[in-house]
């Protein structure tokens, strides 16, 4: 480690971070680290088989005659020959070279060397690739599974639907060879970690399971799909077939929030949203429940939504906390349209949770709902795992989920049990879904997304790829509005608000009824105004039988007006008001006349216009100067919203290069300090602080000799430093550490020790 570069330590803490947190009080304490089995460990997540058969042959290799205890060094050559065949020369290199630079294996004169730890790098628990029975191809493996009788089959079916590792006085040297536990020992199927215990061998348990098998016969990387990548034409489809799915999403997501903001959904007692009420908001968005959940993760990934306490409270609230939109949420929808995909999918990306697994089983047998309180940060890593391999095969190559699963398990053989088929499958559902992922292809957006660019950078790329959005629509005369693409979002407010969506897609298609007329004439929109919307907007003739529908409901609308008695009708016609007392809705309502052209009601205003639209009127709702009034309830919010919207990180806290950098000049100064320890008739010293320590450092200030100062700061950690002092003011030291030369402040009254340098 000591003899490693400063940028060569940087890259062993990018590598393995761990080794990071908290920053290594020198190298030595960084080696030691490096050597732990908890670090090996986390280490080993990140190995691709090759890496893991290289350090099975160095275990294998090194084991002297007392275990662990007396490991031999093993030479490169002895390497490639026990994995001669299954992989090049050059692949056993490059690989042997990244287990160094990660300190799990170390090269002297004598050879390489590895810890006594390093079985803890291992995706199993004991060897399987680097053993005899590795080589075998699966079309081997089937033939002694097919040779199985069911005892021994029974024994196979228990280590593949549990743990892989089994308990067993059977596979001790006297067994009864008879049994099935021998009998599979003896085909190779299982192996043995000690005298008691056995574990199914990879390969087997994949095929199994009915998944593309471990492939360890042959150590390099499975071969994706080598079809060349499309032509630009074959691109540009992939990415306006990604910008369609986009384009749904968006619209989907509001929807999904005016839900919510109408309705918001209860919290559950162990957290989040449950099943039924996903089904509710399902039902109400004309949506499916796996999409809902897929949307209510994403928005509250990105901080859209949010559970607390509703601010207005809700008809029927029961004071429980529950699932809502944010304030943020209002803003949120007057965003261009790409910047709002883009936080989606960088959102979806960084998510700490699988919605793929909404409505499916626990464990413990409980149905998975969304926003659950419990994340989980692998399932970042496998998103991002399969997203790079589609990256890895090349610009519109479109690999089958076999492909994908065949490399996956090579490049990560420990997360086999997680990447499967139905996990990867769904992944790209959802990637195809976000819009990173077309015809199973990754777009060019979502390779970008996986660069993890600048906030512009990606909303300028996702804008272009954006249809441009269209400020008219096509009227017709079945009352329907075609709109080609993407409306303005001014045109999609009103277009919403007069006419209810019939069927979406690359060109949407509204309805226009009597129902929706009226909805945008209690929002306070006359007929003209509408009549006008039409005009302007379509590129087609208005049909009559459009404007007859708006005029018509216009010239009825308004007849009658509610106002607060409780609340009152008022209408200028007396024949209309003797119809309304006639109707079935008048005893029910307990209308009586004041006068023949005013009612009252004890009813609340919302429940006299419900009744009396029901009984076939159209009233319209007045304040006391005789305005119009939208009476339609405001959406609810979530006001205490923890944390704004924003991108969500894909990997989570990662610390910077800058940051590495200084931590390994911290762990420099750290052995140079340790290297400059007092001895005997060398400097002089003072310790427990005071006007001793405070005239040391005085001293070195006027004659610049350096100070060695052990110090312990606010949070009781203890460090040593070497300083060259700068100035000495109001109890604190200015000095530049030796010899990275940044600069220190250090309180005086904590200083321990001081000893003045030759």
């Amino acid at each position: 480690m000591a003899q490693r570069s400063d940028e060569e330590l940087v890259a062993l803490l990018v590598a393995r971070p761990d080794l990071a947190s908290p920053p290594p009080g020198g190298v030595n304490v960084l080696g030691q680290r490096a050597l732990s089995s908890g670090s090996i460990n986390r280490a080993g997540e990140e190995l691709d088989l090759l890496h893991v058969a290289i350090l099975e042959v160095l275990l294998g290799q090194s084991a002297g005659s007392h275990g662990k205890q007396a490991r031999r060094a093993v030479s490169e050559a002895t390497i490639r020959s026990a994995l001669k065949g299954r992989a090049t020369a050059t692949q056993i290199n490059a690989h042997l070279a990244t287990l160094v630079d990660r300190a799990l294996v170390w090269r002297d004169e004598a050879g390489l060397h590895i810890a006594g730890h390093t079985a803890a790098a291992l995706p199993w628990r004991t060897r399987h690739v680097a053993t005899d029975v590795a080589t075998r191809t699966p079309e081997q493996w089937r033939e002694r599974l097919d040779g199985l009788d069911d005892p021994a089959r029974d024994v196979l079916t228990k280590l593949v639907t549990g743990p892989s590792v089994g308990t067993t006085n059977d596979a001790g040297p006297g067994a009864d060879p008879t049994r099935p536990v021998p009998t599979l020992l003896a085909a190779g199927l299982i192996s043995l970690v000690d005298p008691q215990t056995v574990e199914i061998e990879p390969t087997v348990a994949q095929m199994l399971r009915a998944e593309p098998p471990l492939r360890v016969d042959n150590l390099r990387p499975p071969a994706l799909p080598d079809s060349a990548p499309t032509s630009a034409t074959g691109r540009t489809d992939l990415t306006a077939t990604a910008a369609g799915a986009a384009v749904e999403l968006l619209r989907e997501a509001d929807d999904v929030l005016t839900s919510l903001g109408r309705l918001p959904a209860p919290e559950l007692s162990s957290g989040g949203i449950g099943i039924r009420e996903l089904r509710r908001i399902a039902k109400d968005t004309g949506l499916g429940a796996q999409r809902v959940g897929l949307i209510i993760e994403l928005l509250g990934a990105h901080h859209l939504l949010d559970v607390g306490f509703p601010d207005p409270e809700p008809v029927r609230y029961d004071g429980e906390r529950v699932w809502a939109p944010t304030i943020a949420a209002d803003s949120w929808t007057h965003h261009s349209p790409a910047r709002r995909w883009a936080g989606l999918a960088t959102a979806w990306l960084g998510l700490d949770r699988r919605p793929w697994l909404i409505g499916e089983r626990d464990v413990d047998g409980a149905v998975i709902g969304a926003r659950g309180r419990v994340g989980d940060l692998t399932a970042r890593r496998e998103r991002r795992l399969v997203l790079d391999v589609l990256d890895v095969a090349g610009a519109g190559v479109a690999p089958t989920v076999d492909d994908l699963v065949s490399h996956l398990l090579w490049l990560r053989p420990r997360m086999r049990r997680r990447l499967t088929r139905h996990a990867v499958a769904q992944t790209l559902r959802e990637a195809t879904e976000v819009g990173l992922v077309a015809h199973g292809a990754l777009t060019e957006i979502g390779r970008l997304v996986l660069s993890g660019p600048a906030d512009e950078e990606l909303v300028a790329a996702m804008d272009a790829a954006l249809p441009e959005p269209v400020d008219h629509f096509l009227a017709q005369a079945d009352l329907t509005l075609m709109v080609p693409g993407t409306m303005t979002p001014e045109l999609a407010a009103e277009v919403a608000l007069v006419a209810d969506l019939e069927s979406a897609g690359a060109a949407s298609v509204y309805r226009v009824t009597e129902h929706s007329v009226r909805r945008a004439l209690d929002a306070g929109r006359t007929g003209a105004e509408l009549v006008a919307l039409f005009t302007n907007h379509s590129r087609t003739p208005v049909p009559q039988s459009l404007t007859y529908l708006v005029e018509d409901v216009a010239r009825r609308h308004g007849t009658l007006r509610v106002g607060v008695a409780t609340a009152f009708v008022r209408c200028d016609d007396p024949a209309v008001m003797a119809a309304v007392l006639r109707s079935s809705e008048a005893d029910a309502l307990a209308l009586r006349p004041l006068a023949p052209t005013v009612l009252v009601s004890p009813a609340p205003l919302r429940d006299v216009l419900d009744g009396l639209r029901a009984a076939g009127f159209a009233p319209a709702a007045e304040d006391s100067s005789g305005a119009l009034v939208d009476v339609r309830e405001a959406a609810v919010r979530i006001t205490g919203q923890r944390r704004p919207p924003g991108r969500t990180g894909a990997a989570g806290t990662v610390a910077s290069a800058d940051q590495l950098e200084s931590v390994v000049a911290r762990m420099r100064a750290a052995d140079a300090a340790a290297q400059q320890a007092s001895t005997t008739g060398k400097g002089v010293r003072a310790s427990g602080g005071g006007e001793s320590v405070t005239a040391l450092i005085s001293l070195a200030m006027r004659t610049g000799r350096r100070l060695r100062v052990d110090y312990v700061d606010s949070h009781g950690k203890a460090s040593r430093h070497v300083v060259k002092v700068q100035l000495l003011r109001a109890g604190r030291v200015i000095a530049a550490e030796a010899p990275s030369g940044d600069e220190v402040q250090l309180s005086v009254h904590r200083i321990t020790t001081v000893e003045l340098l030759d």
